[in-house]
């Protein structure tokens, strides 16, 4: 007998931004209909990476920084699933940068979803690698995750909400499940959600975002171009918010698990692997032994 585990109540605080994620990724599957038993949610480390405890879908709780690989090896096991990665900036954009690179890179068929706060918060308010220079004695210049996005061919999907605009947020994952559901590719969420206990920072960040949509010739369907109009937003001192980037038909790169695995039934999840249907094939083996 299969014990069916039940989502448990979250253990953010009150108030924090994940839970504008939480409510837009159960209102997007739910709108898109996509199955229970199809869908997994890989978390990370950190607040955010316990996500998938207060969903109804197959959850796996990854290593500090090993979110993607897991998540990608989800989905080459078995390509019919429906893979949501999700986790921090801390855990995405730190010890898991390198992943971060290689999966826009590999251009794998999921959905990742980062909650940016700018801090570790479940280690108490340290400066995480999206901080500002004047966040605690942060002294770095802070990484932003979009226009590394941008700036590596692969992801058809990239785009940024805000947890203050759960509207819109959940429109942005809606339409990154349907682009990675339909056009089988990479498509990449950045969340800002504002960490109430150690750097609350939705009045600030309520007043700097811009929504590209607003931005007069914003052009998301050309990646060169929308590289172009979001930087000269943030060097406007602004925060680009909305879809930055979708590739046009004619331009969506060959996943890699469509190139590794063009028959969904080949994949190793769900390859007949009993004795009847592989007789001719081991004894083939055997007798090459022989």
């Amino acid at each position: 007998m299969v014990e069916h585990v039940k989502p448990i109540p979250s253990t953010w605080c009150p108030g924090c931004g994940d839970f504008g994620v939480l409510a837009a990724i159960k209102r997007s599957l739910a709108e898109l209909k996509v199955p229970t038993e199809e869908t997994v949610i890989v978390g990370g480390i950190g607040c955010s990476g316990g996500i998938h405890n207060f969903m109804d879908a197959y959850g796996f709780h990854s290593l500090h920084g090993r979110l993607l690989p897991n998540a990608i090896g989800m989905k080459l096991a078995n390509p019919r699933l429906t893979v949501i990665a999700a986790g921090g900036d801390g855990d995405g954009y730190a010890i898991g940068m390198g992943h971060f690179v290689h999966a826009l890179r590999k251009n794998v068929s999921l959905v990742y979803i980062v909650m940016n706060n700018e801090t570790y918060g479940l280690t108490k308010g340290q400066a995480s690698p999206t901080a500002p220079p004047t966040f605690r004695d942060n002294r770095e210049t802070p990484f932003d995750a979009i226009l590394t996005a941008l700036s590596v061919p692969g992801a058809g999907y990239i785009a940024r909400g805000f947890s203050g605009d759960p509207k819109m947020a959940s429109q942005l994952i809606t339409e990154a499940l349907r682009y990675n559901r339909e056009r089988k590719g990479f498509a990449f969420v950045e969340v800002l959600s504002p960490c109430v206990t150690y750097n609350d920072t939705y009045k600030l960040w309520r007043e700097k975002v811009l929504s590209v949509a607003d931005r007069p010739g914003f052009d998301f369907s050309d990646r060169g171009k929308a590289f172009q109009g979001y930087l000269e937003i943030v060097e406007s001192g602004r925060i680009p918010i909305g879809l930055i980037y979708r590739a046009p038909d004619e331009k969506r790169p060959v996943s890699l698990d469509q190139s590794l695995l063009p028959d969904p039934a080949q994949a190793p999840a769900t390859t007949d692997i009993s004795l009847e249907h592989n007789r001719a094939r081991y004894q083939k083996l055997l007798d090459a032994l022989a």
